[in-house]
């Protein structure tokens, strides 16, 4: 028993998960640093069983200012740097 415990506390970088990530639209870059995404997710209705689209916006912190409306981006789930930002920008594939 002791053994478990120990092998836990050896690898604690293994227990822990990887960040999420999504892909979207940026809608809106108006705000200094911060960037509004939009990201579609398609998912079968849970009675009737046909595909849907649900829309969800995140908003994201993007330090340099890159991305403009329209751009396509990766972000990432980073620790909390405002009242709603909860993710960050990676990287700008579609400008």
């Amino acid at each position: 028993m002791n053994e478990a415990t120990t092998t836990t506390q050896d690898a604690p970088n293994e227990s822990r998960s990887t960040r999420k990530t999504r892909v979207g639209e940026v809608i809106s870059d108006g705000m200094n640093k911060t960037i509004v995404v939009r990201t579609v997710t398609r998912v079968p209705h849970a009675k009737f069983g046909k595909i849907v689209k649900q829309k969800k916006k995140f908003y994201a912190h993007d330090e340099e200012n890159k991305a403009k409306a329209g751009d396509t981006v990766r972000i990432m789930e980073t620790r909390p740097l405002s009242k709603t930002k909860r993710w960050r920008l990676v990287e700008v594939f579609q400008k």
